[in-house]
C-alpha cells in the first residue's frame, strides 16, 4: 500500500496542477483562462459575415466546442454542427495571454469547412493530436444530429501537421463502418517500427474500428457482449490510450456500463478482440463516469455524470474510487468534457453548459465555454 501511494505522489509530481488558494495562483488562472463562444468567430471580412447571417449559415447561439488539442501556445478545438448555422467545425485560438473573449479562427483555413463539400470538413467530432505534431480529426459526415440530421459525406479522418497547416491524410471510413455505425472519439499511437494506427470509437455496432495508415488498410474489433452499456437507447462510447510500465492500452467503456475495460494495443493491431478484454473493474457505486483524458502515461482524468468535480486514477493502480484523487471541484454551471496536457505544461480542461445547450435552455447567449489549467481549489 505505502509503494501504492508514493508511486502515486510521483506521478502527481509530474502533473503541473495550479492550486487557486493563494492570490498568484488565483492571478495566474485568470491570466490562462479563455472564454469561447459562438459569438467570437474570426471571419475574412465583415461582408463574408452578413452573407452567412442573411442565408442562415451563421446562428451564434447553435455553436458548442467540446472537444480540444493543444500545441506549444495553440489549441484546436472543435465545433460539431449539431444544429444549423455553424461557420466552420474546426477551429483555432492563441494562448498567448487570457482575453475576455477569445477569437476563434478557422483551422486550417476557410476552404476545408463548407458543409456539402466532401473534401471538406462535415462535423468535427473529436481529434487527437500525436508525438509527431499531426492533428487527427474525426469527421462523422452527418450534421444538425440534434435537429434534423443529414448525412452530408461520409465519415473520415483527416490528419494536418500543425507545424505547417497542411493536410497530410485524408482517409475515407466507408470501407469500415456498418449500417448501425456511430463514431465517436479516436486515439492514435505509433508501433515499433514508426507506423500509425488509429483507433476509432463505434458505439451504434459495440465494436473499436482500428487502421493501420502506413499500409492503408482497416478492420472492426467487435466488443464481447458484456463490454455493453444497458439496453435501449443511444449510448456514448469513451476510449483513453493509456501509457502504463508493461505496455500501451485502451482503456475503454460506455458511459451506462456499469464496468471499466482494457483491452492492450498490441492486440488491437493483430484484430483480437474478446479474447484480449480485461475486466479492469466495476465503476464506484456503479455511478456513470465520463472519461476525460490522459496525461500522455498512466494519470487518467474522468468526473461523474453530471458532477463537475474532476478526478485523477493512475492505471497503475486499482480501479477504485479510493485510488481517485480529486484535482478539481468544478462549477454549477460547466462540465469538463476533455482534459489534455498541453501549454506551460499544465493539464488543461475544456469545459462548457453542454447540458444546457442539449436541452435547449442557453436563451439567446448561447453556449458559455472555457479553455483553463485544471486547477486545485481546496
Amino acid at each position: 500500500m505505502l509503494a501504492q501511494i508514493v508511486k502515486f505522489l510521483l506521478l502527481l509530481s509530474t502533473v503541473q496542477l495550479l492550486d487557486a488558494t493563494c492570490s498568484p495562483s488565483t492571478q495566474l488562472l485568470n491570466d490562462l483562462t479563455f472564454q469561447l463562444s459562438g459569438s467570437s468567430l474570426e471571419w475574412p471580412c465583415q461582408s463574408t459575415k452578413n452573407i452567412y447571417v442573411q442565408s442562415g449559415r451563421y446562428t451564434p447561439k447553435n455553436i458548442i466546442m467540446t472537444r480540444s488539442q493543444i500545441h506549444r501556445d495553440e489549441a484546436f478545438v472543435t465545433l460539431p454542427r449539431l444544429k444549423p448555422g455553424v461557420p466552420f467545425t474546426l477551429g483555432k485560438i492563441s494562448m498567448r495571454r487570457g482575453q475576455c473573449q477569445t477569437s476563434v479562427t478557422p483551422y486550417p483555413c476557410w476552404s476545408l469547412q463548407e458543409e456539402g463539400n466532401c473534401q471538406a470538413l462535415q462535423s468535427a467530432v473529436d481529434l487527437f493530436l500525436d508525438g509527431n505534431d499531426i492533428l487527427w480529426v474525426l469527421d462523422v459526415g452527418l450534421v444538425h444530429t440534434l435537429d434534423q440530421p443529414v448525412r452530408r459525406c461520409p465519415p473520415k479522418v483527416v490528419g494536418i501537421n500543425v507545424r505547417t497547416g497542411r493536410v497530410v491524410q485524408n482517409i475515407d471510413l466507408s470501407s469500415v463502418i456498418v449500417g448501425n455505425s456511430r463514431l465517436q472519439h479516436l486515439v492514435v499511437e505509433y508501433d515499433e517500427a514508426g507506423n500509425a494506427f488509429i483507433y476509432i470509437a463505434d458505439a451504434g455496432s459495440r465494436a473499436i474500428l482500428v487502421w493501420d495508415v502506413s499500409n492503408n488498410r482497416s478492420f472492426r474489433v467487435v466488443l464481447p457482449n458484456a463490454c455493453a452499456g444497458v439496453q435501449g437507447g443511444s449510448d456514448v462510447l469513451y476510449i483513453l490510450l493509456v501509457q502504463k510500465s508493461c505496455g500501451k492500452y485502451i482503456y475503454f467503456t460506455y458511459l451506462k456500463s456499469t464496468r471499466l475495460f482494457s483491452i492492450k494495443t498490441e492486440h488491437l493491431r493483430k484484430g483480437v478482440g474478446s479474447s484480449a478484454v480485461v475486466d479492469i473493474g466495476p465503476k464506484p457505486h456503479s455511478l456513470q463516469i465520463v472519461l476525460l483524458g490522459t496525461d500522455n502515461k498512466s494519470g487518467v482524468f474522468m468526473r461523474y455524470k453530471g458532477q463537475s468535480d474532476i478526478y485523477m486514477w493512475d492505471a497503475e493502480t486499482c480501479f477504485k474510487a479510493s485510488n481517485f484523487i480529486e484535482v478539481q471541484r468544478g462549477s454549477d454551471c460547466r462540465l469538463a468534457t476533455q482534459v489534455m496536457p498541453g501549454y506551460r505544461r499544465h493539464m488543461w480542461t475544456i469545459e462548457s453548459n453542454f447540458q444546457d445547450y442539449i436541452s435547449e435552455s442557453l436563451g439567446c447567449v448561447g453556449a458559455s465555454i472555457v479553455i483553463h489549467p485544471v486547477f486545485k481549489n481546496d
